[in-house]
């Protein structure tokens, strides 16, 4: 998959600020369990957003990189305590890149 252009993940960024988060990630961190639920709603939205509670210690930046690489998309942005994840979809495109 090729990198997201500035353009790109400008306009992700915009659409991912209207949705609440699908996933929170609390004290267990990041389970299979987790990255499988989150590769299948990247599989129907293409678009996600993940929130870390206050109960989970590990480090932001290594969640969303670790999550990203286990689902195979892509770090859109990472914001307070909320990753937004992308990935086109295999069957049915939902978002049109610019």
């Amino acid at each position: 998959m090729a990198e997201l252009t500035s353009k790109q993940r400008s306009y992700l960024m915009k659409l991912a600020a209207a949705e609440n988060p699908l996933f929170q990630i609390g004290k267990s961190g990041l389970t299979p369990e987790i990255c499988t639920a989150v590769s299948e709603a990247l599989e129907a939205r293409e678009l996600v957003k993940v929130s870390l509670l206050k109960n989970c210690f590990e480090d932001l930046r290594n969640v969303a990189d670790a999550l990203a690489g286990r689902t195979r998309s892509q770090v859109v942005t990472v914001i307070g305590r909320k990753i937004v994840l992308y990935r086109p979809s295999k069957t049915k495109k939902v978002i049109e890149l610019p």
